[in-house]
């Protein structure tokens, strides 16, 4: 991985698209990130996934532009009828989404098998 880059891994389980970004979400790579989680809700949807799951566990770091990013997705999200949740922050994103109050905004698991799926 190259500065700016994530790695990004997906998969679907059910009515369940996980998709799972790994590094760090900085002034470097926050425009991509945001621009991935709309090509992957548009995915959802055009597959026929109802959540979009965004398992932050290989997060190191997340800056406001990144949260910006998560914001965009919830919106983009709502005109295409999928739900987003967040999944197995570790304690570095666990402290950002608190501090942020994001931990209210999304609806946030502690692991993969408490989404569901159908």
């Amino acid at each position: 991985m190259t500065r700016g880059d994530l790695a990004w891994t997906v998969e679907t389980r059910g009515d369940v698209r996980l998709i799972a970004p790994a590094g760090r979400v900085d002034e470097a790579s926050a425009t991509a990130f945001a621009e991935r989680l709309a090509q992957e809700i548009e995915s959802a949807a055009a597959d026929g996934s109802r959540r979009l799951a965004i398992d932050l566990a290989a997060i190191d770091y997340m800056s406001s532009r990144g949260l910006r990013g998560l914001t965009l997705a919830q919106r983009k999200s709502g005109e295409s009828g999928i739900s987003i949740v967040l999944v197995r922050p570790n304690e570095i994103m666990r402290e950002i989404l608190a501090i942020s109050r994001y931990d209210k905004v999304f609806q946030v698991f502690d692991s993969i098998d408490q989404i569901g799926t159908t």
